[in-house]
């Protein structure tokens, strides 16, 4: 009788826990039970849910993160898929994932935070603020021995129009790994767009050396600690363990967890889909930048006329996108549309793909973040029934739909 007693209780005690798992899944913030549409109309909690749940059977997709912002707040989010696969256990809205590029658009708020605190100036060149020679920060010793680099500013740096390689190891054309090349100018510095990594740790490890302060100092300083990303950091945290996601590839193999030894501004973020979305909230209502730098950020800084991002360099154009006026601004792509400019930004590895975009205009966004290397294959559909945004760039970011086959 006692053994059944505590049968009893151990599967109440159960029901319990998958009954909070469920309602921190939900993670409504409030009642909601519909979500408003950038045209006006609105969607039921139940028909986002079989709608996330079809693409993702459809795709292959194992595990994928969603939050929607209404009215500049988060209105829904929640997990769906597995954290952990093999092991049959779910995501929730606080599973750390990986958030690639995303780190790109954390790095760039922080910096507009530094440039109106008057520490860093978008136009001056990033020699002047140098404290030993710049070899000495890393691998530039070619780059050193070419004098245009002296013309490289924050601007550029964050603009992607550098010069730069997106890493110094893959081939700018064809995007395979060659470790023959060298850090190099590719194209002198301001006069085109090319999506580059490479620019975001120039102007990273310069301002660690300026400032006096590692990157993850200054990014609790001006954003983590201020906006309470409590589960963000761009080093690998102890207590993240419990919590994080694998990743899986194409193939629906493991792929693992992506623990960053190094902060690095233009990829090494950790985050979760509650942390992300928070961050992009706190953007939309003008958090910790005036009007003026805010509307900097994304003022667009450079057309965009690459038929696709990657590979970084390539010589084919297109007038495919001139209608949303595909451009950069700082840290983040902008558009436009009949609702207004829209922000973006992407982040892709192997077994992760994560895409935020937002109407200022409309007090709308959404965030996803997958741990699947089949992710970006349900984003184009994602959109446009979740918010009704056809505007998203999908061809130019390779959003191949699962239906139709990879170029």
């Amino acid at each position: 009788m006692k053994r059944l007693h505590l049968q009893k209780q151990f599967f109440y005690i159960k029901a319990l826990i998958v009954l909070l798992m469920s309602i921190t899944n939900i993670a409504a913030l409030g009642q909601t039970t519909t979500v408003r549409r950038l045209d006006g109309s609105s969607l039921s909690v139940s028909q986002i849910d079989s709608t996330v749940r079809y693409l993702m059977s459809l795709a292959k997709v194992e595990g994928l993160e969603l939050a929607v912002i209404n009215n500049n707040r988060v209105a829904y989010q929640k997990a769906y898929g597995f954290k952990d696969k093999e092991k049959n256990i779910p995501l929730d809205t606080s599973t750390v994932m990986y958030g690639a590029s995303f780190s790109k658009a954390v790095f760039a708020y922080i910096n507009m935070r530094l440039v109106e605190k008057g520490l860093i100036d978008l136009d001056k060149p990033l020699v002047y603020y140098l404290k030993k020679p710049l070899s000495e920060y890393g691998n530039y010793e070619e780059l050193e021995k070419d004098e245009r680099w002296k013309k490289i500013t924050p601007r550029m740096c964050l603009s992607h129009t550098t010069g730069l390689p997106n890493v110094w190891w893959m081939n700018v054309k064809t995007g395979m790994r060659d470790t023959t090349l060298v850090n190099r100018l590719y194209f002198e510095p301001g006069s085109r767009y090319a999506y580059s990594g490479e620019g975001f740790k120039l102007l990273q490890r310069i301002e660690e050396v300026y400032l006096g302060k590692d990157l993850e100092k200054i990014a609790r300083e001006e954003l983590f600690v201020p906006a309470k990303m409590d589960r963000t950091s761009y080093l690998w945290q102890a207590g993240f363990e419990a919590n994080s996601a694998i990743g899986y590839d194409e193939n629906g193999n493991a792929g693992g967890k992506v623990r960053s030894r190094k902060a690095v501004g233009a990829g090494s973020m950790l985050t979760t889909i509650s942390d992300y979305s928070r961050f992009i909230s706190y953007v939309l209502r003008g958090k910790g930048l005036s009007a003026k730098t805010f509307k900097e950020m994304l003022r667009p800084q450079i057309r965009i006329r690459s038929l696709y991002e990657f590979p970084t360099m390539l010589d084919e154009t297109t007038h495919r996108d001139d209608k949303i006026k595909l451009s950069y601004g700082l840290g983040w792509g902008v558009i436009n549309t009949p609702y207004g400019t829209a922000f973006f930004k992407g982040g892709h590895d192997d077994c992760w793909r994560n895409y935020s975009i937002s109407f200022p205009d409309k007090r709308t966004g959404i965030v996803i973040m997958c741990n699947s290397g089949n992710g970006e294959r349900i984003f184009k559909e994602l959109l446009e029934k979740l918010i009704g945004d056809t505007f998203t760039p999908w061809e130019w970011d390779r959003f191949t739909p699962y239906n139709k086959s990879k170029k």
